[in-house]
């Protein structure tokens, strides 16, 4: 004979599962560490300086 299982249970049990597995895409999707973020801020502003320091001045010229 089946065990008797109750419905409700299974596809809560089933939304948890998916709902987990889809937490732990996100996580790997958008989550840095502090480390990550300060790296990139880092690399962003040394970027904008380099860019910064070759802009040519050329208003007086015309």
């Amino acid at each position: 004979m089946a065990e008797i299982v109750n419905l409700n249970r299974v596809k809560k049990a089933r939304a948890r599962a998916e709902a987990e597995a889809e937490a732990a895409a996100n996580r790997a999707k958008h989550g840095r560490t502090k480390a990550e973020k300060a790296a990139d801020r880092a690399a962003e502003e040394q970027r904008r300086r380099l860019l910064d320091g070759a802009e040519r001045d050329d208003a007086g010229e015309k």
